[in-house]
């Protein structure tokens, strides 16, 4: 394993820290205010510095659940959303107490899957999470639990943090929770557990690392943490997981400590087109590939023409994203389809200079078009 190397605090300027409900709630759904407390005052003091800070904190349904009383219940989606909102008010309410004890100003920022979808909406988020940093003031961003659905949530803020950090290009994100850090085992089964220091790149053996969460309060567990890690290392973003109720924590990561785990990012990272594409999207469908499209794809560079194309699944627009899968059936690119289902379907295996025939327009010579395509 390689020597985790030392952040070089003068270099990090934009953070984004992650804040689990396991950290801020007790295991009756209460809120910890000393725990926020001392979190508070640590990125307080980061802001004292002149560096800005994104908070993504969980906590909501956790802090509504505690408010009314429903711990231990099973909660529908409705009743979810109702926590939530009650959760959410009072944890707000919390945050904006503590931090304007020491000077700060905070905005309340609350996000849907469908907010990063949809690339206007992805834009707008982006330029307002901007110009809150611009007007000094700390982002609070959580997930829009009184609307989101099955359909459209994250599941869980740890992906939600590292979209957030690929949005504002962050130098560092920061997931804090209730464990050490990644173990090589769960610690919780396994007394002979030891903590991996760094990683440089998401394997199995790193995945099958990561257990489940078996928590009623919590969404994620560390795998959601790991496919956190995914993101920002491919976007060029460090990451640490690390334990939230450690004294000065965070102050310790950015020394330059070597506390929890420490993902290492990618020099060669995509862009902020690219993030979009590959990180925010849910896949709407899945074109198969011969092995003359898949060696173009992946060695040559190429876009993905009609001809290559063997088999479509799902139904979608033209502008949706979809998986493209090669001949074993392994995915190995995803990006923007200049076509529908319905129209690839009709031009599927044909040369691209016969589209206008078929379809009777002359449509993009390209299904999808290199700068719209990112690998696997």
């Amino acid at each position: 394993m390689k020597d985790r190397r030392s952040l070089d605090e003068k270099s990090i300027n934009k953070i984004v820290i992650k804040v689990g409900t396991r950290l801020l709630t007790y295991e009756t759904g209460k809120l910890n205010l000393r725990t926020i407390e001392k979190l508070v005052r640590e990125m307080a003091d980061l802001k004292n510095q002149g560096k800005d800070v994104i908070l993504v904190s969980s906590g909501a349904v956790g802090g509504g659940i505690g408010r009314l009383g429903l711990h231990g219940k099973s909660l529908s989606i409705p009743e979810r959303q109702a926590v939530a909102a009650i959760g959410q008010s009072l944890l707000i309410q919390f945050y904006e107490k503590i931090f304007s004890e020491y000077g700060h100003i905070v905005a309340q920022v609350l996000l849907t899957r469908e907010d990063l979808e949809e690339r206007t909406r992805y834009i707008n988020s982006c330029n307002t999470l901007s110009h809150l940093l611009k007007f000094g003031a700390i982002p609070i961003v959580n997930e829009n639990d009184t609307t989101s659905t099955e359909e459209i949530e994250f599941g869980d803020n740890d992906k939600l943090s590292a979209l957030v950090a690929t949005l504002i290009d962050a130098d560092l994100l920061i997931i804090l929770t209730n464990t050490e850090g990644l173990y090589t085992v769960n610690p919780h089964l396994d007394d002979a557990a030891t903590i991996i220091p760094f990683v440089d790149e998401i394997t199995p053996e790193i995945k099958n690392a990561a257990g489940k969460t078996a928590e009623v309060l919590a969404r994620g567990g560390m795998i959601t943490k790991i496919e956190a890690a995914e993101i920002v290392m491919a976007s060029g973003i460090d990451m640490v997981i690390a334990h939230g109720l450690q004294d000065n924590i965070i102050r310790r990561i950015l020394e330059g400590e070597k506390v929890g785990t420490f993902f290492d990012s990618q020099k060669s990272y995509l862009r902020s087109r690219k993030r979009w594409i590959a990180f925010a999207q849910k896949m709407k469908g899945a074109l198969h590939v011969d092995p003359g499209a898949e060696a173009a794809l992946i060695k040559e560079g190429k876009s993905l023409l009609p001809i290559g194309i063997t088999r479509i699944e799902g139904d979608f627009s033209k502008n949706d994203v979809v998986s493209i899968c090669g001949p074993s059936g392994r995915e190995i690119a995803r990006g923007l389809t200049n076509y529908s289902s319905r129209d690839l379907n009709k031009i599927t295996g044909y040369q691209s200079f016969e589209i206008k025939n078929i379809l009777g327009y002359s449509g993009r010579e390209e299904v999808i078009h290199r700068d719209n395509l990112v690998l696997c």
